[in-house]
């Protein structure tokens, strides 16, 4: 079974600036981790393929230093690793993103299975992973909390809902989206590391991925940042002293007082 795991590098949250100019974040040279989520990713990926039989390429886009993601990666099982970098890139939206890395796939070729983290913690969207398999046209199942069988034409998984959970059942080639409650991520053995460390880790531009210019970058986007500010520091609130029912009389009042107010 191939599997195709994207991830992403992101600022660490003690770590993070942005450009004042295009709101975007700063990545170079800042100090980075790979997404928590798409560690889960990574993972699971690796779960199934120890079963399958099969090769796991991870890719991921961003600028040249996100190479030091695949290579943990790698440490950590997967078989190869794809860093899509570019300038054209730089201010890419969940919909550029997604088509890149679809082109990327595309470029791969045969393949069974994607998975992706539920959301990058530095955009909080949860669109890429969706956006990909609408790019390619292939079934998704997001949310994913468990694989219950899979084989090369057929998967059935468990979906988290807020109630409790749906049983899914998908043909393949299929994208997931996976949650944190899926598994327990790996540490990389020395072993792996060592092999990470000797690994040819494939670099491409946009036009070895053929991709469309109109649809890249910060030009391809058609949502962007317009402002990006601190909140302003919550003021201190009031601590109401006394018995609990001398406390809900100050609080009903207060409350009262407020009401009336807006009438």
């Amino acid at each position: 079974m191939n599997i195709i795991v994207c991830i992403k590098q992101v600022p660490e949250t003690t770590d993070i600036k942005i450009d004042p100019q295009t709101n975007t974040l700063i990545r170079e040279g800042a100090s980075s981790i790979i997404n928590p989520y798409d560690m889960y990713a990574i993972e699971e990926a690796l779960r199934i393929k120890e079963k399958s039989q099969g090769k796991v390429t991870v890719i991921t886009m961003g600028p040249p230093q996100a190479e030091s993601a695949i290579r943990e990666a790698i440490s950590l099982g997967c078989d190869e690793g794809v860093l899509i970098t570019d300038r054209a890139f730089a201010g890419s939206d969940t919909l550029a993103t997604s088509y890149t890395l679809a082109c990327v796939i595309r470029k791969l070729g045969n393949f069974d299975l994607v998975i992706c983290g539920k959301q990058a913690m530095d955009g909080d969207t949860a669109q890429v992973g969706p956006g990909i398999s609408v790019q390619l046209d292939i079934p998704q199942v997001t949310y994913v909390k468990k694989v219950e069988k899979i084989d090369k034409n057929f998967a059935r998984v468990e979906r988290m809902t807020e109630e409790g959970y749906e049983i899914i059942e998908t043909p393949l080639p299929c994208l997931f989206t996976v949650v944190k409650e899926i598994n327990e991520p790996r540490l990389a053995s020395l072993k792996g590391k060592m092999r990470a460390k000797k690994a040819e880790i494939a670099i491409w531009n946009s036009k070895d991925i053929q991709a469309d210019p109109e649809r890249l970058g910060l030009g391809g986007s058609p949502t962007q940042v317009i402002k990006i500010f601190s909140p302003p520091p919550r003021k201190g609130g009031q601590i109401f002293q006394g018995s609990t029912e001398e406390v809900i009389d100050k609080l009903t009042n207060i409350l009262k007082d407020i009401v009336s107010g807006c009438n």
